[in-house]
């Protein structure tokens, strides 16, 4: 059995009806899980001796702007033994409090990822460890790469340095 349909019959046999989707597109494997089923589901993609993945890669976030469910996550994570990439992806159902649960539990290196993401988008992740901005001031009220956001900025919203004089 090819790899990535080894992935995809443990996931379903395994996760049944919280899949939302799976999707593979030029070889390249992404399955949509439901929000409240995503620990669960990274705890055993790291944990199955066969599918042994190892590694987070990166951890970012979609805003959709227009739609009901206006923010999905998406982890990149990476098996060594099997030399494979996987996708997950996770819609958060509320727009205006965006959050899920933090994956730093299962691989350590999704801390700095997820704390980018919550600075940029403003989504919150449960039980991070250390959840604080990395960009911008911690005063600061707005999340840059959200859709509504300015491309130029709002002006006046985070003082520069002061030009020093010669």
């Amino acid at each position: 059995m090819e790899f990535r349909e080894l992935v995809t019959t443990k996931t379903k046999e395994k996760f049944g009806s919280d899949v939302v989707d799976i999707t593979n597109f030029r070889d390249d494997l992404s399955i949509e899980i439901k929000p409240e089923r995503l620990l669960s589901f990274c705890k055993f993609l790291k944990e199955d001796s066969e599918l042994d993945f190892a590694m987070c890669v990166d951890v970012t976030a979609i805003d959709w702007a227009k739609r009901k469910n206006r923010f999905t996550t998406v982890y990149h994570i990476y098996s060594l033994t099997n030399n494979f990439n996987l996708r997950i992806k996770s819609t958060i159902e509320d727009a205006k409090n965006p959050e899920i649960d933090s994956v730093t539990s299962v691989w350590k290196s999704a801390d700095w990822y997820e704390r980018e993401t919550w600075d940029m988008y403003g989504i919150k992740f449960k039980n991070h460890p250390d959840l604080r901005r990395m960009y911008m001031p911690e005063t600061f009220e707005y999340y840059p790469l959200r859709k509504d956001f300015p491309v130029m900025g709002i002006p006046g919203s985070l003082p520069l340095p002061k030009k020093e004089e010669d």
